[in-house]
């Protein structure tokens, strides 16, 4: 991975080549940013660049042992450190993982969260870095580098790291070993240990421009309005843009689901809510949640109808025909409920609740808000 392969993030790439070039390479970096922002092939283009043994033009050379030890995901000094899923009756460590991850990383670069979990066949798990991983990081940064000045490890999402994991890192990053770089990408920095947050040296990586994302989606072969389209709905998320250009399917499912409830509520049919409510259950804690979100979000495109600003909508043609008709339903006297009611519903499939009694009680609920004329 060289740094000319990733789109846009100049700033942050100009400061990681000051940084090697300089000889003032931190023992702890920190890249932090909104989730679909390319976060992680910046850190393994750092990573290469740090091991490159030709480096020019503010880039890594591509073509010498290291780089093609890099691309490949073999680089001796370099390890990968992220959650997984505790294994029954053995220890949770990210090797037991790692051709998974090679695998996703090359697949989804951007490092959509939800294909991982599809990757580790649980959709409805919550990886986590255990304390294993802390004992196996000590182990193997003991050892001398084998080609390299530096050993670079890569860890993606420190704010999953468990507490007693994250205090072994604490004591890592605190005595560091001279020759050791951790690089560390983070989606939620405000949720990692604090006493790690700040011992690292930071690099903000901003989310993308709707333009940058629209030319991401259609170098990819996606077409420039399909692109545009996703690009404005997903707020700078490349994964996310993904989803709505590629997943038309699973979008006009979410829409069938979002559009079935709000029917259903205003005609008052509770036996059919009751049905509803078993089949968003069905769908399973991740996609439940998922569909929380984008109900959300439609609750609110919805509000924003009334100012008859085109700009601020970020619709697409299916849901545009929805609200066109469903918007005035929604108001001032019930937006508030109506999302807090979501946001609830959302802590509570999060917390392992009872999804079947969470989205009855839901729909149920909705009925009610939705007799709030303004």
């Amino acid at each position: 991975m060289k740094f000319s392969d990733i789109p846009g993030h100049d700033d942050a790439k100009r400061r990681l080549r000051e940084m090697a070039d300089s000889g003032r390479i931190p023992h702890a970096l920190l890249l932090e940013g909104p989730a679909g922002a390319g976060k992680f092939m910046l850190a393994r283009a750092f990573a290469s660049y740090i091991h490159c043994a030709d480096r020019h033009d503010g880039d890594s050379c591509g073509c010498c042992p290291a780089c093609r030890q890099a691309d490949s995901f073999g680089h001796l000094d370099t390890i990968y450190s992220f959650p997984v899923l505790k294994r029954s009756g053995k220890p949770a460590l990210s090797d037991d993982y790692l051709d998974d991850f090679k695998d996703f990383i090359t697949k989804y670069p951007y490092m959509d969260f939800d294909r991982w979990l599809e990757a580790m066949d649980n959709i409805n798990g919550q990886p986590l870095i255990y304390v294993e991983e802390g004992n196996e990081l000590l182990r193997r940064l003991t050892f001398k580098t084998r080609g390299s000045k530096f050993k670079t490890v890569l860890m993606w999402l420190p704010e999953r790291l468990q507490e007693a994991t994250a205090n072994k890192l604490l004591k890592l990053v605190e005595e560091a070993f001279a020759d050791t770089v951790f690089i560390m990408v983070s989606n939620s920095p405000r949720r990692i240990l604090p006493t790690i947050y700040s011992r690292v040296q930071r690099v903000t990586v901003s989310r993308y421009s709707d333009t940058e994302t629209a030319a991401i989606l259609t170098a990819g072969g996606i077409d420039a309005t399909t692109a545009a389209d996703a690009a404005r709905i997903a707020a700078g998320n490349v994964n996310e843009a993904l989803r709505l250009a590629m997943c038309t399917d699973e979008r006009l499912r979410l829409l069938d689901l979002f559009t079935t409830l709000m029917r259903n509520a205003y005609g008052r049919r509770v036996a059919d809510l009751r049905k509803w409510s078993l089949a968003v259950a069905d769908l399973g804690r991740e996609p439940a949640m998922g569909f929380i979100d984008y109900a959300t979000r439609l609750l609110r495109e919805s509000f924003l109808m009334h100012l008859a600003d085109e700009r601020l909508l970020t619709l697409n043609s299916a849901e545009r025909a929805f609200l066109i008709r469903f918007f005035p339903f929604i108001n001032e006297k019930n937006v508030e409920d109506l999302i807090a009611l979501f946001d609830a519903a959302r802590i509570d499939i999060a917390g392992n609740a009872n999804a079947k009694i969470v989205f009855f009680d839901l729909a149920v609920r909705t009925i009610i808000l939705l007799r709030r004329n303004g």
